[in-house]
């Protein structure tokens, strides 16, 4: 019985010219917007990847200098993108590509593509995510809104109750005949992206698509069972369509909009110049703001002559300059730390807060799941800042310690180092977290998703009964 039901289903979308006509603009457009996403990506990926291996050998090409004003010479690191961020885009247009690493400062990141954005594109990119997150749901409401409602319009549904057909029987029928209906317009996109994906990335690629298939098959699954619950009990199919569209709207506009400002409002952020000021502050006179650089130097220098029992600094066994240099940096480091680890809680705590409007919206939880596994989220970028934040410390370390092992007394700043120096910096690499930490990072995401899906399964087992008139 389910099967036929699936079947006359499946049958009157499949002739219906409408469902023709939709499914081929949003096919399309999932197509196109994964197809030149993908274009854009490997371009962009070729260039960031010329752009490495260029700062690299500038590094290493650099002339027999002082190892200080080597470490302010400094080199880009650029943040590479897993292939799948050609679907989902994520932060990464507002938070930078690129990081300039140097003696005394953790820099912001620069070249954000949304500041180049036109008007138009300040209304968000249109990806292949995009399209999955907002058109698909659109397109299932139309497909299915009148599934019950128009056929109580029709007086078809008074026909099937005569005959005994089970509500549950003829819910489970028409859901299958809208998702067969829905997969001819899925199954090619996804071969084309798996093909994409697995040329690429090869079978981890393959193992995060498959991971993101999932969660948008299961988002679809919760539309698709609300759809059918909302056609189920209106009235009439223009009752259906109009709350349908309500909820269209609410889920994808309204609720991820008022739960981003919400969550901007309970947990506000420094501009980029009060964070600027207070680290520069933090710097001068400490995070206590009872220590300045005067006083740290005037004990350091102390404590060395006391620790090695000699009356200045030239008789230390060491270069002064050097190691008090390190010890800055390493102040510094304390400095960046405190301050750039309240900045990440902030946003953390802006993504938890966010994760509460996924209770009147499942999109909510989707796009933190889709950006995960795409590479693109906030703590996948956090990583990778750690990461090249990490690498600049190694740098200005080995910088500093070549000037307090080899310099002589007072020549600090006159000691000069080759290529030898330059090379025993081994070349920035990066490594993205793996899927496991994305399903870590976001397991709320994914139960909030289950639940909504537990919920649609519950209400529509409950749905026993249907008016037929």
């Amino acid at each position: 019985m389910i099967r036929e039901i699936a079947r006359k289903e499946f049958r009157e979308l499949t002739r219906d010219g409408r469902f023709r006509l939709s499914a081929g603009i949003v096919g399309g457009l999932l197509l196109v917007a994964s197809l030149a996403g993908f274009t854009a990506w490997r371009e962009q990926a070729a260039q960031r990847d010329a752009a490495q291996n260029s700062m690299q050998a500038l590094w290493f090409g650099q002339p027999a200098k002082n190892p200080h004003s080597a470490a302010h010479y400094g080199l880009w690191a650029f943040k590479p993108q897993l292939p799948l961020s050609f679907i989902d885009r994520g932060v990464d247009p507002y938070v930078g590509t690129a990081s300039w690493l140097e003696a005394h400062r953790q820099n912001e990141f620069r070249f954000r593509p949304a500041m180049d954005a036109t008007a138009a594109q300040r209304f968000g990119d249109w990806t292949a995510a995009a399209v999955l997150q907002h058109l698909v749901p659109l397109l299932i409401i139309v497909l299915a809104f009148g599934a019950f409602a128009g056929e109580r319009e029709r007086g078809t549904l008074r026909q099937l109750a005569s005959l005994g057909v089970p509500t549950r029987a003829l819910m489970t029928g028409k859901a299958l005949g809208v998702a067969a209906a829905l997969a001819l317009l899925l199954i090619p996109v996804a071969v084309v992206g798996s093909a994409l994906v697995l040329n690429a990335m090869g079978a981890d690629g393959l193992l995060r698509l498959a991971a993101m298939t999932a969660v948008y098959l299961a988002y679809f699954g919760v539309v698709l069972g609300a759809t059918l619950l909302v056609s189920a009990k209106a009235r009439t199919a223009r009752a259906a369509l109009v709350v349908l569209l309500a909820a269209w709207a609410v889920n994808g506009i309204v609720a991820p909009r008022l739960a981003a400002d919400v969550a901007r409002m309970a947990h506000p952020t420094p501009t980029a110049r009060e964070f600027t000021a207070e680290v520069q502050t933090a710097l001068a006179n400490g995070i206590d703001g009872h220590s300045p650089a005067s006083a740290r130097g005037k004990t350091l220098e102390d404590s060395l002559l006391k620790a090695y029992n000699v009356a200045k600094v030239e008789e230390l066994p060491f270069n002064f300059n050097g190691f008090a240099m390190q010890r800055g940096e390493e102040h510094g480091n304390e400095v960046f730390d405190h301050y750039f680890d309240e900045l990440w809680s902030t946003y953390a705590a802006q993504d938890r807060s966010q994760l509460l409007g996924a209770v009147a919206s499942p999109l909510i939880a989707v796009r933190f799941l889709s950006m995960g596994i795409a590479g693109t989220d906030a703590a996948q970028h956090r990583a990778f800042a750690t990461s090249a934040e990490n690498y600049r410390r190694e740098l200005n370390k080995k910088m500093n310690d070549a000037i307090a092992e080899n310099a002589g007394a007072g020549q600090a700043f006159t000691y000069q180092a080759d290529e030898t120096l330059w090379r025993s910096l081994e070349p920035f690499t990066y490594e993205a977290p793996g899927l496991g930490s994305v399903w870590r990072t976001h397991l709320v995401s994914a139960v909030v998703l289950l639940l909504w899906m537990g919920l649609v399964a519950v209400l529509t087992r409950r749905s026993t009964s249907l008016a037929v008139v």
